[in-house]
């Protein structure tokens, strides 16, 4: 993909399907237009879309972010490679129908089980981290994305940071670049985080 020189570990794709999953009030549909904003601010191609639930707030939510290095033929994931899932259900909803090559990032305090599946599966303590860290539980959609960025290594961080600042309220900055900043960090007990329970 156009800027993604980042010598991730991983071999993503191209285009690369990420879906971010939760509840509605935990910004994951914010979170994946960030994403595909610093994306675009990488010369990527973007296809991003986001799926509501009846309620704006407990119900499920869904965003969807497509990168590529040529236009996006079709917007919308059918096999994602990247997972993130905030909630049980969306945990249980959307884990089976990733790749088998998938990644799955899921957080360790709200996800108790994860679906059998062949992906490689990160449980991240992202609602602690908010709520312990940085004293916010509001900022846990930023800790995931730094943690997704920082395990998969998408979008350069400049990039990535420039999004944030510009699509958060400016009083509200410094608390989610920290957030993103946390986020990163976490990744760096990526082997502590590690499911050994991954299954065939």
């Amino acid at each position: 993909m156009p800027g993604n020189n980042r010598k991730s570990p991983e071999k993503w794709p191209d285009p690369v399907q990420i879906q971010l999953s939760g509840s509605g009030g935990q910004g994951l549909i914010l979170a994946g237009i960030i994403l595909a904003a610093g994306a675009i601010r990488d010369g990527c191609h973007v296809a991003q879309t986001q799926v509501y639930g009846p309620e704006a707030r407990g119900g499920a939510s869904r965003a969807e972010v497509i990168l590529g290095s040529a236009p996006i033929d079709y917007p919308h994931v059918e096999k994602p490679d990247i997972i993130l899932a905030l909630t049980q259900e969306a945990c249980d909803k959307y884990v089976p129908t990733a790749s088998s090559n998938a990644l799955v990032i899921v957080d360790s305090l709200l996800v108790q089980t994860v679906p059998g599946t062949k992906a490689d599966i990160l449980k991240i303590p992202i609602i602690q981290t908010a709520k312990q860290n940085l004293g916010r539980e509001m900022v846990a959609n930023m800790v995931a994305l730094g943690a997704l960025n920082g395990v998969a290594r998408l979008v350069t961080w400049p990039s990535l940071e420039a999004a944030v600042l510009e699509m958060v309220p400016p009083n509200t900055s410094d608390l989610n670049i920290s957030a993103l900043a946390a986020g990163k960090e976490l990744t760096a007990l990526r082997e502590k985080f590690r499911n050994e329970d991954r299954r065939e």
